[in-house]
Formats: structure tokens, sequence, C-alpha cells
């Protein structure tokens, strides 16, 4: 009986050894550490080929510098205060066009969306002018305001509203109607029912639209800038062009989605903040 006993308690230690050595080998990189590995790896990898092809006459070199060239210009360009010239009056025409475009997609979305006739009466309007891309409005907003801030703004909030609008609608047409129905049985007033039940329903949507929209903008400014010629980064990759700096052209591009990476993590770190209490943000941070 005893020997029966250790017969088949064996397959189950094995199974535990295995498990056990599993863990310990997981152990070995903490799960959070993996992914930034993972993406500093895909980043070297990409440097060293950019060192490469030049060397091995796959491309020019004056088409394609190495990326030690690249590195070197932008390290030379930390210095220069025309460097943060242009990264002030990027973000500057980036922010107050995702500001504006952020409010009137709110507000209009919240009231497209509770209201179904409104939503059926704009749906083929928002339809025909929502896949209208910005660029081509470029000919109209510098026939209006010229080379200026005012026509980068103006495609900014353009690109970007539509991206906070559809998803505010979405969010508004989401709320359930038993808690709808509960707030009116309560007698609520219209404002209390907005911020009570309608807001917190459509907030998780409403960051979405604004982390879309903020990528969005960001990719308008710099267009605007490089074609209208406003000032900032898209003005300074053109003058790089035009003088033939390719170090520096792929310096300012580098500074481009490094800007895009910081505006991409800090609206991630405010829409977990305002979700704090939403099951996805819980669970998100359970994992």
């Amino acid at each position: 009986m005893t020997a029966e006993l250790r017969s088949a308690a064996a397959p189950h230690a094995e199974r535990e050894a295995v498990q056990a050595s599993r863990s310990t080998r997981r152990r070995v990189l903490p799960p959070r550490l993996v992914n930034p590995l993972l993406g500093a790896a895909g980043l070297l990898v990409f440097g060293l080929a950019g060192e490469l092809l030049p060397a091995l006459g796959v491309v020019r070199p004056q088409d394609l510098p190495p990326t030690s060239a690249v590195l070197s210009a932008l390290v030379g360009m930390l210095g220069d205060a025309t460097l943060w010239q242009a990264i002030y009056d990027t973000l500057y025409v980036w922010a107050l066009g995702l500001t504006l475009s952020s409010a009137a997609g709110i507000a209009l979305g919240l009231v497209i969306g509770q209201l179904p006739p409104v939503r059926r009466a704009t749906a083929s309007l928002i339809e025909i002018l929502r896949p209208i891309p910005s660029v081509a409005l470029i000919p109209l907003v510098v026939l209006l305001f010229g080379p200026r801030y005012e026509s980068a703004l103006v495609l900014v909030v353009y690109a970007a509203f539509w991206q906070v609008l559809v998803q505010t609608i979405y969010g508004a047409a989401d709320v359930d109607p038993v808690v709808m129905a509960t707030a009116r049985s309560y007698r609520l007033s219209l404002w209390r029912r907005v911020t009570t039940v309608i807001w917190p329903s459509a907030l998780p949507f409403v960051m979405t639209g604004i982390r879309l929209a903020a990528t969005v903008a960001l990719v308008l400014t710099v267009t605007a800038q490089l074609l209208i010629g406003t000032p900032g980064i898209g003005k300074a990759i053109a003058l790089a062009e035009s003088a033939g700096a390719t170090d520096r052209l792929y310096a300012l591009v580098i500074v481009t989605g490094l800007l895009g990476v910081a505006v991409n993590t800090g609206i991630r770190i405010a829409e977990r903040h305002l979700l704090r209490w939403h099951n996805s943000t819980r669970t998100e941070r359970g994992a």
C-alpha cells in the first residue's frame, strides 16, 4: 500500500518541481523589466542597422548618415537655443489645438450622444466631414491666415476634433438606461444627471478620444510647420533638408519621435489617474 502511494505521488512531485523551476526562471527578470528591455533591444538593432547600411555602401551616407553622426548632431543641437524654441513652438500649437478640439468635441459629443434625434440628424454630416484630411485644407488656411500660427492651429483643431467628438458620442450614448431612469425618478436636475450619471459613463470614451487626438494633433502640428513654414520643428526639418544637413534632419526626426513618446506617456498617466476607479484601470494595475 505504501509503495502504491509513493508511486502515485511521484508524478505529482515531478509536476511541482517543474512548476517551481518555471517560476524560478520567471523570477529572473521581473515582468516590468521585460518590455523595456525588449524595446531597448529593438532600438539597438535599429541603430546598428543605421550604422552598417551606409558603411557597407547599401545607401549613400548623404542620404542616410550613420547613426553615430545623427546622434552626434543631436547632442550638438541640445546646446542650441533654436532647437528649444522650435520645441516650444511645436508644443504651444499642439497644446492649444488639443485643448480647443477637446473642449468642442466633449461639449458637442455629450449633447449629440444624449439626444437620439440629433444623433441621427448629424450622423451623415459627421461621416462626410470626418474623413477629409486636414492637409487638404492647407491652401484654404494659407489663403485666410498666411504662414502664421493660426494656419497650423486650424489644421490641428480640425484633425483632433473628430477623434474626441466620435468617442464622446459613443460614451454619452452608452449610459445605462436603468441608471438614467432612476436619476429621473429621483428628480435630479439636468446638471446633476450630467455630472453624476452621464459624465462618469462617458469619461473612459472621452479619455480614449483625447489620447488618439493627442497623437493626431502632434502629427498635424509638425506637418503644418513643414508644409506651411510656421515656426517649429517641422520648419526646422525643412530648413535642414534644404541646406543638405541630413544628419541634423534625422536628429530633428528623432526629437519629434521623443516628443510623441512624451505626449503619449503623459496622456496615459493622466488617463490612469482620472480613471483609477474604472475596472479597466484596476485590472491593468492588478496585472
